[in-house]
């Protein structure tokens, strides 16, 4: 008994060692510098370099530095560029759970916003909007290019609905829980608030990127096409 309660007074006390060095503007203001750094390399890159990538994708991946940085701006290098060597199960997953992430986080962001910043509302109803909306808008940004290709909605639905379901509730079940832990009390008035979405939303990344690799394997996903070949599809995530 008495080892569970030195554990739970690490944890506590862990949490909170993290929670000060991120409570900080100064580090969030850096950190937003290198965002738009990463943002705006990816942008010029896109158009000068990678411009076969197909519209879609390049969204992706600007939304994917948008939520995480200079994280994103490496997993784009690794993964989603002609000029990568060759590519793998691994690539392919990183590309798979960045066009998730990106509609993920939109639905995450304003979930939190809404859920947490304006309505104050306890942590189980924080996790079931932001959890909702990420739901809703990762679905949808999986199903609309497919249906937009001429598949009908009940094909579509039908083809995503598993492989995206998992990898969705293993993004948001790390990401939720991290910022709700992190966030603590915190309002938008405060850095803590805004740092802990940021580390929540690359947290979700990295935890989904496994899931979404044995989705690949099994064939539960297709995965996304290889950026190296300029004039082929990218394959939807389903």
């Amino acid at each position: 008994m008495r080892f569970f309660t030195n554990q739970r007074v690490l944890h506590f006390i862990m949490i909170e060692q993290i929670q000060s060095t991120i409570d900080s503007w100064t580090l969030l203001a850096g950190w937003l510098l290198l965002v738009v750094a990463s943002v705006a390399w990816m942008i010029h890159d896109l158009r000068t370099n990678n411009s076969h990538i197909p519209s879609i994708m390049q969204w992706v991946w600007i939304l994917t530095g948008f939520y995480s940085g200079p994280i994103g701006l490496l997993i784009y290098r690794y993964s989603g560029r002609k000029q990568i060597a060759t590519d793998s199960l691994s690539r392919k997953s990183f590309r798979s759970v960045a066009h998730c992430y990106s509609g993920c986080g939109i639905g995450e962001i304003l979930g939190v916003l809404i859920s947490v910043g304006l309505f104050a509302l306890g942590n189980f109803w924080a996790a079931v909007v932001t959890f909702s909306l990420a739901y809703i808008f990762g679905f949808a940004l999986n199903i609309g290019p497919m249906m937009q290709n001429g598949m009908a909605f009940r094909e579509a639905f039908k083809g995503a609905f598993l492989a995206e379901t998992i990898s969705i509730v293993v993004m948001e079940s790390v990401a939720i829980t991290t910022d709700l832990y992190l966030g603590g009390q915190a309002t938008m008035s405060d850095a803590l608030f805004w740092s802990s979405l940021y580390v929540s939303l690359s947290l979700g990344l990295f935890a989904a990127w496994p899931a979404n690799l044995l989705l690949i394997r099994y064939g539960l996903k297709g995965g996304m096409g290889d950026p190296r070949d300029e004039h082929g599809q990218h394959a939807h995530c389903h």
